[in-house]
């Protein structure tokens, strides 16, 4: 269930915001140019406190939204193509922009002090109480304690850079080992793991093309691969092998509560857009991979997981299927959107999947509207209709 409602007080403080934002791009495709306006502040529909924040991006700006009603509470002017994680506590997101993360108060609503410098800013990664940023275009790496943002100012850091600068991602485990990716702008091929002392102890450069990453039950990393998927388990890399001689699993999402992790599945390397109708499983314990296919495409915004460790996809033909990862059969079908189909660009707009705690968000900019599912009962909640569509979708996440 999601918490408890608890009071937020708003801050109406001012920002001033370089906002030319060229990102580094998850889904393929190229960076584009934005305003150099600066950004403002803006009172939404009301002005009150808001429970459990999602954040969405438009062109334009962020919308902080109550969680649980789904009003819209405040518009923040940011010009550009704007990306937004969870940072790892109750109250802050993560927004890149073209000079660096930036941390937002979505509970205040209002941008603090902190900032990581840096250009291209890519992978946002929480897990165990820490939250791992990587910069792509200086391959610097920092992990911090999200607790650590009440404050406001920037936190204290671990910090690492990378022999080169790439499209990245590194991921803290509980016991402060880092496990962070091998590449240069040119080629990526790896991954390494530093131990809490930063002393290399692991390497596998057998993961062509590696990008995205997701942890299992028991602390299992999965990094995707164009052959497969590289797992760090036990103190080494494993190396999971695809069925296909080209099989990009770029995208992935893991559980807890799970040993499989979900990923996407494309097969074809000259493909200007793939879309993909089959998904992988892959199985952390035996080192193995099952595909489904779901009879309908799907995005690299498409994939989450549940609060019971299901397996979660938004296809195209506007359904979430909700996925045993065991048996990989499609257990319940809940109709959340009407049809879409994947732009080409991916910094364009589609239907996004944002799940928290029982709850999946589902973004629908063709109709300007939010949509709020049980995961349980697979009921609508709430709907609400927003000024201008939306394209990323994100929320405060407590933990993970």
């Amino acid at each position: 269930m999601n918490k408890p409602t608890r009071a937020r007080t708003l801050t109406a403080t001012a920002l001033v915001l370089a906002a030319a934002t060229a990102l580094t791009a998850c889904g393929g495709g190229s960076d584009d140019a934005s305003s150099d306006a600066e950004p403002k502040q803006t009172t939404g529909s009301r002005a009150a406190a808001v429970d459990d924040p999602l954040v969405a991006t438009y062109d334009g700006g962020l919308y902080v939204l109550d969680g649980k009603t789904l009003e819209l509470a405040r518009t923040i002017e940011l010009p550009g193509f704007n990306r937004v994680n969870p940072a790892g506590d109750e109250d802050h997101v993560v927004v890149s922009t073209d000079s660096g993360f930036r941390v937002f108060d979505a509970a205040r609503q209002t941008f603090t002090d902190a900032e990581f410098k840096g250009a291209k800013p890519g992978h946002v990664v929480r897990h165990a109480g820490r939250t791992a940023l990587f910069t792509d275009g200086t391959g610097e790496v920092n992990v911090f304690d999200p607790a650590d943002l009440g404050d406001g100012a920037e936190p204290q850091t671990r910090t690492y850079t990378s022999a080169e600068p790439h499209h990245g991602v590194a991921i803290e485990l509980a016991d402060g080992e880092l496990v962070t990716t091998l590449g240069t702008e040119e080629k990526r091929t790896g991954a390494l793991v530093l131990d809490k002392n930063d002393k290399e102890i692991a390497r596998a450069e057998n993961c062509p093309g590696v990008h995205g990453e997701a942890a299992a039950e028991g602390e299992v990393v999965g990094l995707g691969c164009e052959d497969g998927v590289l797992l760090y388990k036990d103190g080494g890399f494993t190396k999971v092998d695809a069925p296909d001689d080209y099989a990009r699993t770029g995208n992935q999402a893991g559980s807890d509560a799970s040993p499989i992790l979900l990923g996407d599945y494309k097969t074809d390397p000259e493909a200007e857009l793939e879309r993909p109708t089959r998904i992988a499983l892959i199985d952390t314990r035996t080192a193995r991979m099952k595909l489904v296919d779901l009879g309908t495409s799907y995005s690299f915004r498409s994939l989450a997981r549940g609060p019971h460790g299901e397996a979660l996809v938004l296809g195209t033909n506007g359904v979430l299927h909700v996925v045993d990862p065991e048996s990989g059969k499609v257990e319940k079908k809940i109709d959340a959107v009407g049809d879409w189909t994947e732009p080409l660009d991916w910094q364009q707009p589609r239907p996004t999947l944002f799940v928290r705690d029982h709850t999946a968000y589902v973004s629908e900019p063709g109709k300007r509207q939010l949509h709020a599912f049980d995961l349980d009962s697979g009921e609508k909640v709430t709907s609400v209709t927003l000024p201008k569509s939306t394209n990323e979708l994100s929320g405060t996440i407590a933990g993970h």
